[in-house]
């Protein structure tokens, strides 16, 4: 899995997001976030100040991604809980795909523009239930040239 201040820091910058935003985001769930703690989290792991991002914290954060890019969530349906422990890559590329409503051709396209170019079975292969014989685990270079080419997407 890679850092979650790493996936944390990289989703701000490719989705150019203020820490306002970001905390936004981590407090949809009422457990406020103010943006001083988001810019601690954001800090490089050299800074004798940065806060570890917790994994609730980001799944948190992917979450309000989702409710500010697709809207809060049917009322009438019951909020999933939190994971409550770590999460995959799999798991943060599948929230990223949801609340970016990206389709198969566009993860493909990121990708290639990221520098990794994969298959429409090995992006499927991505998104299965781990139990499934063609699941595949997604690396951390894979998210990498995800946030690289949506970085080259979004900011130009």
């Amino acid at each position: 899995m890679m850092q979650t201040n790493d996936v944390l820091r990289r989703l701000r910058y490719a989705l150019d997001l203020s820490d306002h935003q970001l905390a936004k985001m981590i407090s949809h769930r009422g457990e406020a976030v103010a943006p001083p703690h988001v810019t601690r989290l954001l800090w490089p792991e050299a800074h004798p100040e940065m806060v570890e991002c917790s994994f609730d914290e980001l799944e948190r954060a992917l979450d309000g991604l989702i409710i500010a890019r697709r809207g809060p969530p049917d009322p009438s349906r019951p909020r999933p809980p939190l994971l409550g422990r770590a999460l995959s890559n799999n798991q943060v590329l599948k929230k990223l795909r949801i609340a970016l409503e990206f389709k198969e051709q566009d993860m493909l396209q990121i990708l290639a523009e990221g520098g990794l170019p994969i298959s429409g079975s090995e992006l499927g292969a991505l998104f299965r239930k781990p139990a499934h014989k063609h699941y595949r685990e997604c690396g951390d270079q894979l998210l990498r040239a995800f946030f690289k080419g949506l970085t080259l997407r979004m900011r130009g």
